[in-house]
């Protein structure tokens, strides 16, 4: 029977949010962009994100503290990816209007955010091999 370990969850999840994610935006093109624009990443900083930055270090830290508490072969990888996204958690939280400046240039860029998405598709593919063959 297979057993499903916090870095297999860690990984499917991730995989899910990047897979669905992109299929919204694909979806609903324009609609997605204005959404993005007006509401998730708004002129003024919104107060969500102090929120989301809370919540990123408390799962890096206790990612973290699962690796050297499970001691599950190869973890250590998955746990370096999740600290990885604290690059996007400090662009957020310390250059907000650099980080809005940013995602506009990608939304508005056809041909970037294809390769965006193509990029993010095939991470959320090798997140869910590394789900099924690595924990």
């Amino acid at each position: 029977m297979y057993s499903l370990n916090y870095f297999n969850a860690l990984c499917f999840i991730w995989a899910f949010v990047g897979i669905f994610s992109r299929v919204l935006m694909i979806f609903f093109k324009e609609k997605w962009n204005k959404w993005e624009l007006e509401k998730a990443y708004s002129e003024e900083k919104p107060k969500w994100i102090y929120l989301i930055g809370v919540i990123s270090l408390a799962v890096i830290a206790f990612t973290w503290y699962q690796v050297i508490t499970l001691q599950v072969k190869f973890s250590w990888i998955i746990a370096a990816l999740v600290t990885l996204t604290i690059i996007k958690v400090a662009s957020l939280l310390f250059n907000y209007s650099a980080f809005r400046a940013f995602a506009a240039s990608m939304l508005n860029d056809r041909i970037k955010m294809m390769r965006l998405n193509a990029g993010v598709f095939i991470y959320s593919i090798v997140l869910v091999a590394m789900g099924v063959f690595l924990y």
